[in-house]
């Protein structure tokens, strides 16, 4: 077999890899802050050592995911990484100034409830997850 028929499955596979480990470093990362947020009132009311150990895991995990993250962005190609590249502007954006006007929207009692950064990661999720299909559509 020639290089040019083993080098794209070698990247293939190299990409599946890189997925797959950037998918379990972010599992890890979402079940120790579930851990760290649930934690105190669920599982060990409300010690605050267990609590600093929990959110010192929830940070490594977080620290491995970014890692991941990295080596997966590099692992791919330039049409997949400027895809990636536009969908994460978008979301930065977003994040910023909708957090912004979220945050404003609280201070000023523009709205009747508190406003929770969970919200804020929700609308970014989507924005990244938008961004990514219409980058796809954009150079398919």
């Amino acid at each position: 077999m020639s290089n040019s028929g083993t080098k794209p499955n070698g990247w293939a596979a190299a990409n599946a890899k890189n997925t797959l480990r950037l998918a379990y470093w972010t599992g890890a990362w979402v079940l120790t802050q579930a851990l760290a947020v649930f934690g105190p009132t669920h599982l060990w009311q409300s010690n605050q050592s267990l609590t600093a150990l929990a959110l010192l895991i929830n940070l490594g995990m977080g620290v491995g995911m970014i890692m991941a993250l990295r080596r997966h962005l590099n692992g791919l190609d330039e049409l997949q990484r400027k895809i990636q590249l536009e969908a994460m502007a978008l979301c930065l954006g977003v994040g910023l100034v909708g957090g912004m006007a979220y945050s404003t929207l609280d201070v000023t009692n523009l709205i009747p409830f508190d406003a929770q950064i969970s919200h804020l990661v929700v609308l970014m999720s989507l924005t990244y997850l938008a961004g990514i299909i219409l980058g796809n559509r954009k150079y398919q």
